[in-house]
């Protein structure tokens, strides 16, 4: 039985093939359209996941959300808020007549596009937003039971959903609805830092450890009221993204006084501040759902998806906080794991397929995507006129890791594309975590970005614990925030706290200064033999030359641009940056080598992201 999910149209849109309740393959279109967060009907992921069908039939197709119950929450909101609004629904009005509410038409019409014959009407099912989200959190989970609990900006109308998944049941208990949503609340405010929205928000959540969280209390007391039991409401009063396409209005700008920061414009202090007061109120709330719903159901398992599900200094805390005994989030939480989680949905609620729990999990180390042989990267490398040497691998640890350690920024492409938006060591710019110069280089040089952002650590999985504070026994998918041990830091709580400000961004504060963020804080990646043998074989070869077995790890794109998917692409980045080195299977590539009439500046004409 192979079941096809979809999720499109709003953004991150994507398709994922399920065969006999297992993701065989997953692709966001972004990859292979080269548009960021693409929204568009998903052509090319549809087509890639028929390809790995193996030319099978497709059984069913399944859509992550019902269009009609959205529809109905657009219409109660403006007539709850008429006549204001009136213009922004009238805008909208025509796109929902046209596209829409005929949404069954139109995805047969790009389906039957894609594949002429292959798809019918009664092939074709539907799933709720929230549910999609669930299954794909639980579904994959290594658990057999679990609580599993959503939060984004609104699906069709649910903001905040909790369910319970056992074997393969998954019921959701409880929604909390629009517009009181905790994802929309921290747009808000990606927003009035100067940032995008769906973009934006990892942005936020690296400028937070910059600041204090001076303007919490006025959030809670004027903008979220939160209850004991997790439950809140938002104050409409300060937001107009019920009646307008903006987030907030002045009343909103009025409570923090001071205007709204433009795109580009200087950071400041009081944004660090902003930042880091949303970012505490954030980690208040879903503790705060998290406690209750931990006492309530007594579950020792929990499982979280949605766009907020991405916040992984939030998740940092929940694991801290010793709720649950086991936590498993799904890499791809946002709308783009929403086509794995309907077509799962599908597979176990709707086809009444068993279940079987997979160790470590069921999505395959998100090594979910297209992949290239070694003869068809050679190809496609002598096309675009490349100079390389094919490296076997005995050779290619030690020789990339003395590169790294000598200082050299590796772009490193190997075995199938990630599905999510973390790169995990198949698409992914590395460095040396123990230059205190190297976090500015790589934002400024070869990302293209704000010199403030963070970079992550991959580190042997055994050796995590000597490193890191750990309240987790892993975290392959990059989606937990902990802090480097004290014995590995350079300097003591009471100065950290001190130089805790945008002005002493630049202090080194332990021996991998390029990962460690002023609070001391990292967004860990560990690598198992098991996740990813390539990968782990070059963190062995670095902690043999150097002593540590951590690598910075940076998503292979610049700003503004999808992750790298094909060779070409992945050349084209290579010369278009300071990157020193460039390994795509077991070709090596030196930029010293290169036809310097190859460089390109394409960032220039990526848009901001």
């Amino acid at each position: 039985m192979q079941i096809l999910g979809l999720s499109a149209y709003y953004h991150d849109s994507a398709a994922a093939l399920v065969r006999d309740g297992r993701v065989v393959a997953a692709a966001q279109e972004e990859r292979f359209s080269r548009i960021k967060h693409d929204p568009a009907f998903p052509s090319r992921a549809v087509q890639y996941c028929m390809e790995m069908a193996n030319n099978s039939p497709i059984d069913y197709v399944v859509f992550y959300d019902k269009p009609f119950l959205k529809f109905e929450r657009i219409l109660e909101t403006y007539l709850s808020f008429a006549p204001k609004g009136f213009a922004t629904f009238r805008a909208g009005l025509p796109v929902w007549a046209k596209e829409k509410l005929f949404q069954r038409s139109l995805l047969l019409k790009e389906l039957k596009a894609v594949a002429p014959g292959r798809f019918s009407s009664e092939q074709l099912l539907f799933s709720e937003h929230h549910l999609s989200h669930a299954a794909s959190a639980f579904y994959p989970s290594p658990f057999e039971d679990a609580l599993v609990i959503t939060m984004d900006g609104v699906g069709e109308r649910s903001t905040t959903s909790v369910g319970i998944g056992n074997g393969a049941d998954l019921q959701i208990l409880r929604e909390l609805d629009f517009p009181h949503s905790l994802g929309l609340l921290y747009s808000a405010f990606t927003t009035y830092t100067g940032f995008k929205v769906n973009s934006g928000e990892y942005k936020l959540m690296g400028l937070a450890p910059y600041g204090q969280p001076r303007f919490a209390q006025t959030i809670l007391d004027n903008l979220i009221d939160l209850r004991p039991d997790g439950s809140f409401r938002l104050d409409q009063r300060y937001f107009s993204y019920c009646t307008d396409l903006k987030m907030f209005n002045t009343r909103f700008t009025e409570l923090f006084g001071e205007p709204a920061r433009r795109p580009e414009a200087q950071l400041t202090q009081f944004h660090a501040d902003i930042a880091a007061s949303i970012q505490h109120v954030t980690e208040t709330v879903v503790l705060s759902i998290c406690r209750a719903m931990a006492k309530e159901t007594g579950q020792k398992n929990l499982c979280l998806a949605g766009g907020v599900a991405l916040n992984c200094v939030a998740n940092g805390k929940i694991a801290a906080e010793g709720l649950f005994e086991n936590i498993w989030i799904q890499p791809a939480a946002g709308d783009s794991g929403g086509a794995i989680g309907a077509a799962l949905a599908a597979s176990h609620l709707h086809l009444k397929l068993p279940r079987s729990p997979l160790k470590p999990d069921g999505m395959a180390s998100c090594a979910l995507g297209p992949e290239f042989s070694q003869s068809e990267i050679e190809d496609i490398l002598n096309h675009e006129g490349a100079k390389f040497l094919v490296v076997p691998d005995n050779e290619l640890w030690q020789d990339t890791a003395t590169a790294l350690a000598n200082g050299e920024v590796t772009g490193w492409f190997q075995g199938r594309m990630e599905f999510g938006p973390r790169a995990l060591g198949q698409r992914s710019i590395l460095a040396d975590p123990r230059d205190p110069a190297m976090q500015k280089k790589l934002n400024l040089k070869i990302k293209f970005r704000e010199s403030f952002r963070p970079f992550a650590p991959s580190v042997l999985e055994e050796d995590a614990a000597d490193w890191f504070d750990l309240s987790f026994p892993a975290s392959p998918y990059m989606l937990m925030v902990t802090t480097v041990s004290e014995k590995h830091r350079n300097i003591g709580e009471q100065e950290a706290q001190a130089r805790d400000n945008i002005i002493d961004m630049d202090i080194p504060r332990s021996d991998i200064p390029a990962v460690t963020h002023t609070d001391f804080s990292a967004r860990l990646q560990t690598v198992s033999h098991q996740d990813n043998p390539r990968y782990y074989e070059l963190l062995q070869a670095f902690k043999k030359t150097t002593g540590c077995p951590i690598l910075i790890n940076t998503s292979f794109n610049v700003r503004g641009e999808p992750i790298v998917a094909t060779p070409a692409e992945a050349f084209r980045c290579f010369m278009a940056t300071d990157m020193d080195r460039l390994v795509i299977g077991n070709c090596v590539l030196k930029k010293s080598e290169q036809n310097q009439s190859l460089a390109t500046e394409y960032h220039l004409h990526q848009e901001a992201d």
